[in-house]
């Protein structure tokens, strides 16, 4: 049987990968790619005090239409009011759920948080470092961290393994840490964010609205 995988301090790394920056004096640039803006919303405050930020929103998951729309608008809403030391600039993505389904074709009745969501990680990523290598970016990464619900330390290897492969490192990271989950409530609170209750996929959706009728269902019993 394989060894597992030792468990890295993500944030130390970063923390280091940042002090290095600053001793260099210079301002690097970084494709972010983002989810949404509750979850972008601490990752630029702290790290646009490093880098010229690019927010790539390349979210081919998100069901309905209307759903994705509406995030991407919140995210830019969000740069916009934003006032940060270094520039952030907005790339969208395409919107081709079609690609999302491929992916997902045979893991549909995957858990949440298994499989199925390992397999959309590396679709947005591996588009991030795609896009990330094509514009000359210094350094890649994702907002996906800031999340409870998700998996760091997949998401911290299938990007350092995307780096490699298109050359762009991979800024290793866990925005879940250092209090960072709360302070992204904070600041969709203070910006008025729309904050949606299902990570974003028709899965997802599927799953809170079934808790939402169990729920239901408990409280009528009450």
């Amino acid at each position: 049987m394989a060894a597992q995988q030792q468990k890295q301090n993500y944030q130390r790394i970063l923390e280091h990968t940042l002090e290095e920056i600053g001793k260099n004096g210079a301002v690097p640039t970084l494709l972010l790619h983002s989810c949404c803006a509750p979850c972008s919303s601490y990752v630029l405050e702290y790290l646009s005090q490093y880098f010229e930020i690019t927010v790539f929103y390349y979210n081919p998951n998100i069901y309905p239409e209307t759903e994705y729309r509406e995030r991407a608008r919140e995210q830019e809403r969000l740069i916009c009011e934003m006032k940060t030391e270094n520039p952030i600039h907005f790339l969208e993505g395409t919107y081709d759920p079609s690609v999302f389904y491929a992916m997902a074709r045979g893991h549909e009745k995957d858990l949440e948080g298994g499989e199925r969501c390992f397999r959309c990680y590396e679709l947005r990523l591996r588009e991030g470092a795609a896009v990330a290598k094509q514009g000359g970016f210094d350094y890649f990464t994702t907002t996906l961290s800031i999340s409870p619900l998700k998996n760091a330390q997949k998401l911290n290897e299938i990007g350092i393994r995307l780096g490699e492969e298109y050359g762009v490192p991979y800024l290793q990271s866990d925005f879940k840490k250092k209090n960072g989950y709360k302070r992204s409530t904070e600041l969709s609170a203070q910006y008025g964010l729309y904050r949606q209750n299902y990570c974003g996929c028709v899965f997802s959706q599927q799953r809170e609205d079934k808790l939402e009728k169990l729920q239901l269902d408990i409280d009528r019993q009450m």
